[in-house]
């Protein structure tokens, strides 16, 4: 396993924006990265180094062909696992790519000994549960032992986001100071009923975090463009009566950010809000419905405008001077369709480079 600055060498799979190696990197070395989409490549060199990104479908992609590393990362397509998708699981065109992945690393001189992979909860919620055990099986046919942990962004940042995070380590690791021997806080009830009766099953121990989220409203731009009085007044107009009640509540008592969302209730388009201070989850800009939202208060009324890109960059916890691109769809894409930097920071710090220094006087013990 290559290692630079001590940090043992990573794998970026569907890589993305390059959000999963920003978090990683101050505790591996991410040494590849694979993504098909050109102006996310553009992204990711643009903050990370060029050298080490391979722009092209992943089923192109042999695994002799890369560098050997401890941790192989992949955050595959999540559109047949959403809600919002179709559902149709691991046996679709996009997020059967997964199978990729493992192919890929077949063909290596030397499995990762830590893989990681990283979805949407569809993943162990749809078809009740089948679509993960068939993933877990096939890790642990590679000799791997299997846990999964599910994470919400919503401890570290004011984004409601949940996804699922597989972690596989090759069997013949003992790991028992990183096991519980019972369901902890990031192994709700839909994640044990989709683990019941699966072998090679690893309860991971993580510690909850304690760290305060940083409010929504410090990462609002209260300067940036609204939306002149017709189209504000329009979109007020989509806003249900109730919701309206409560945003004027909400208002009286100190808040003045309210993100939404819009959808098809009983065949009419509303403007569903949010009053807990959180922003909904973000999305990947297709599609008006997947466009975020923000009723503001200032000046004595309430004014409209979408998410800017520089708040979605920092709903993701992108750190300053990362750079994003130039257009609002092209950035909107780049932050949504990605892992939150904290989450994959948190995971690294308190269970992959542990596994990662375990893995590594295992392999100096044998030799």
């Amino acid at each position: 396993m290559s290692r630079k600055n001590n940090r043992p060498a990573c794998l970026d799979f569907f890589a993305g924006s390059g959000l999963v190696s920003e978090g990683l990197k101050e505790y591996f070395n991410p040494v590849w990265a694979n993504d098909i989409s050109p102006k996310k490549a553009d992204v990711f060199c643009g903050n990370h180094p060029k050298g080490i990104f391979t722009l092209g479908p992943i089923e192109k992609i042999k695994g002799f062909e890369i560098p050997d590393a401890c941790l192989s990362w992949a955050s595959f397509p999540c559109q047949d696992l959403s809600l919002a998708g179709s559902l149709g699981g691991l046996s679709s065109e996009r997020s059967g790519l997964v199978w990729q992945w493992l192919r890929i690393m077949d063909e290596m001189k030397e499995r990762p000994p830590l893989a990681v992979a990283e979805n949407v909860i569809g993943l162990i919620s749809a078809d009740q549960g089948a679509h993960y055990r068939r993933l877990h099986k096939a890790l642990a046919r590679r000799g791997y032992k299997i846990g999964a942990v599910i994470l919400d962004a919503s401890c570290w940042l004011p984004q409601s986001r949940k996804r699922v995070f597989v972690i596989a380590v090759k069997r013949d690791i003992n790991t028992r100071d990183l096991e519980s021997r019972k369901p902890l806080w990031c192994h709700p009830v839909s994640l044990q009923k989709a683990a019941e009766g699966l072998e090679e099953w690893v309860w991971w121990r993580i510690p909850k975090p304690s760290v305060r989220p940083v409010e929504l409203e410090s990462l609002i731009d209260f300067k940036a463009q609204c939306y002149d009085e017709t189209k504000t007044a329009k979109l007020l107009e989509m806003v249900p009566a109730h919701h309206k009640a409560k945003m004027n509540y909400s208002y009286s008592s100190g808040r003045s950010v309210f993100p939404g969302y819009r959808r098809i209730r009983h065949g009419k388009q509303v403007l569903e809000l949010r009053f807990d201070g959180m922003a909904g989850c973000l999305r990947t800009p297709e599609g008006g419905s997947s466009r975020q939202y923000l009723i503001i208060r200032r000046n004595g009324s309430f004014n409209a405008r979408l998410i800017t890109a520089a708040e979605a960059a920092a709903l993701m916890g992108v750190r300053a001077g990362y750079k994003i691109p130039g257009s609002y769809n092209d950035a909107y894409k780049a932050m949504g369709d990605a892992v939150a930097v904290p989450v994959t920071r948190y995971l690294a710090r308190h269970l992959l480079a542990p596994l990662a220094r375990i893995i590594s006087e295992h392999s100096n013990e044998l030799g």
